[in-house]
């Protein structure tokens, strides 16, 4: 009896391992539109496979299409290609140190809890915060769940957005991410534009509520800001310019060394007053 318990659990996990190879060849990737229905459908039943509720995934795949924007957004980063000057100009840089300012003066007790309990002072949030959103003022046109998803169909970076598509689902389940949620092109989400693996992973629920909403939230969205670069090697009272200890939890943030530069030098001028 045992051995044909043992046979037939064998035999299950090997039937249970085709399943999922085939599953699997019918969600590859690709560079156009062409199959995106069926690869959503096979991406749906392997979620489920993984535990995800079964209501979720109709709720968010009744809601997904593939988004050309986001791939035509994917295809055309040009302004990490500019100077330092260029770049500052072109993002507002100036505009972000006085709103910068001012922000900080309006906010200084959030602003010093966090410094207290992550050691990132206000500038670097804030120079953030300014870059990526206008302090929360433009958060994104793009349905975050479809972008996410068409960049984990798109074979130019589909092992690494399959990851982010998979942590998108487990923040609708846990109630952090709200089916209609609209964001950037690659699905960043809220006021300082996270990708779904980094909410996962560094998310704080900044204001108690119970909730980690980075979209509604400026507390939450700034306190997991700071616990990202906390994460990053943020060494409290060390410096963050180039060749400084904390530079390199800046770069944590942006591969772009423009984009870097940037935030070092807004955060600076924040910082000083």
């Amino acid at each position: 009896m045992r051995l044909t318990s043992t046979l037939s659990a064998a035999l299950f996990s090997v039937a249970a391992l085709l399943a999922g190879t085939q599953s699997a060849a019918a969600a590859a990737c690709s560079n156009t539109s062409a199959g995106f229905e069926e690869w959503a459908a096979a991406f749906k039943q392997q979620a489920e496979g993984q535990g995800f509720s079964p209501r979720m995934l109709d709720k968010v795949f009744s809601s997904v299409s593939y988004s050309r924007s986001t791939i035509s957004a994917d295809r055309g980063q040009k302004s990490f290609k500019l100077s330092f000057d260029q770049f500052m100009q072109k993002r507002g840089g100036q505009t972000i140190i006085n709103r910068g300012k001012t922000m900080k003066k309006n906010n200084a007790a959030l602003f010093a809890r966090l410094e207290q309990r992550y050691g990132v002072p206000a500038g670097p949030l804030i120079a953030i915060w300014g870059m990526e959103t206008g302090f929360g003022s433009f958060l994104g046109k793009e349905h975050t769940l479809s972008a996410v998803a068409t960049l984990a169909f798109d074979c130019r970076r589909s092992e690494f957005f399959t990851d982010q598509f998979y942590a998108a689902l487990e923040l609708v389940q846990a109630g952090n991410l709200d089916v209609n949620a609209k964001g950037a092109a690659h699905g960043e989400i809220g006021q300082t534009q996270f990708l779904p693996r980094n909410v996962v992973r560094y998310g704080v629920d900044g204001d108690g509520d119970g909730h980690i909403d980075m979209v509604r939230s400026r507390a939450d969205a700034l306190a997991s800001t700071a616990n990202f670069l906390r994460g990053h090697g943020w060494q409290p009272g060390a410096g963050y310019q180039q060749g400084e200890p904390n530079f390199a939890a800046i770069q944590g943030w942006n591969a772009a060394t423009v984009y870097q530069q940037a935030i070092a030098h807004i955060a600076a001028r924040i910082d000083a007053e």
